[in-house]
């Protein structure tokens, strides 16, 4: 297969003028889509190729700008170059022809851009290994090549639109689940990707991308890609209840802390900071048992548990300390 790709690289190379193509462009043939969320605003990339770390080509976006995959015979300059016109006031469509305009390659590409208002533009070079295609809706586009069926881009589409409701997250990895369930990547897959950005210009540079999700290398992607987005959930939980704990609100800290035990009960840091908040409560007979299993499973958290007094952060008496730690 390398030998295989290495020479249609060189084929093509020479088919276009002879210096259309790099070394550096990779050949991310592959399906994606690219979606705004009418309700919060927010814009996403999804992803999945059989092609090392598909995330780091294909998948680009800026909050309050806009989303672009840029995949087929990669041409990865469409990404921060197609942002830069978005953010200057360009629409989607008008991103897409300024792109194309001066690309020898155009027949080679596949693109697809939404902008902050929702617009979608995408293209699909003639030249495109098939099974290759594309649709679009409502503020979101999928879009693949080189899939083993023509059924790809429908099974997207129609996942993407029977989702409405969720967010925007967990439609765009259903959607790459309903493609590959379809036949997906005729070589087979290795690596996924999942990018979401805020719809507001102004959210701070440090609160952005709000997922930013890669599988570079896995035999099964996109069950790795769905794992990750679950566990950012549960740690958006852990986060709230973190700060929660900070301001001493120890119903907010166990109610967040419980939500995330619920998601993973095995992870024992979830398990901790909920026993944590037990104590802090005035709990301590449902905490111990949970120091207990905590403790059993790393022994690193015992000491850890020394520490956190003098941070203000486990509010126990000398003896409830003495009787944690027995644990």
């Amino acid at each position: 297969m390398k030998r295989y790709l290495i020479f249609l690289f060189s084929l093509v190379s020479l088919s276009v003028n002879g210096q259309v193509f790099k070394s550096s462009e990779p050949l991310a043939h592959t399906f994606s889509i690219v979606a705004r969320d009418s309700e919060t605003g927010e814009m996403a990339v999804g992803v999945q190729s059989h092609w090392f770390s598909v995330g780091t080509a294909v998948s680009w976006a800026k909050a309050g700008v806009g989303a672009i995959a840029t995949q087929s015979f990669t041409n990865i300059s469409f990404g921060p170059r197609g942002l830069e016109l978005l953010e200057e006031g360009k629409t989607a469509q008008q991103t897409l022809d300024i792109l194309l305009s001066d690309d020898d390659g155009r027949d080679f590409r596949q693109v697809a851009i939404v902008d902050a208002n929702g617009n979608v533009a995408v293209h699909t070079g003639v030249k495109c290994i098939s099974e290759a295609g594309m649709r679009t809706g409502e503020g979101y586009s999928v879009q693949a090549n080189m899939m083993l069926t023509d059924e790809v881009w429908d099974a997207m589409a129609e996942d993407f639109e029977k989702s409405k409701g969720m967010p925007l997250a967990e439609r765009v990895v259903s959607a790459l689940k309903a493609a590959q369930k379809a036949g997906g990547d005729i070589r087979g897959k290795q690596s996924a990707a999942l990018l979401v950005v805020s719809g507001d210009k102004n959210v701070k540079p440090w609160e952005d991308p709000q997922i930013d999700l890669r599988v570079d290398d896995a035999e099964e992607p996109l069950v790795e890609l769905d794992r990750l987005l679950r566990v950012y959930r549960a740690y958006e939980h852990m986060s709230a209840g973190d700060l929660a704990l900070e301001v001493n609100d120890m119903d907010k800290a166990l109610s967040e802390y419980g939500a995330a035990q619920k998601m993973f009960p095995d992870n024992l840091e979830m398990k901790y900071w909920t026993a944590v908040a037990l104590a802090n409560n005035g709990d301590l007979e449902k905490a111990l048992p949970m120091f207990r299993e905590v403790f059993k499973g790393d022994k690193n958290w015992k000491e850890l548990t020394r520490r956190l007094p003098a941070s203000g952060l486990l509010q126990v008496g000398e003896d409830q300390l003495k009787a944690i730690l027995k644990q």
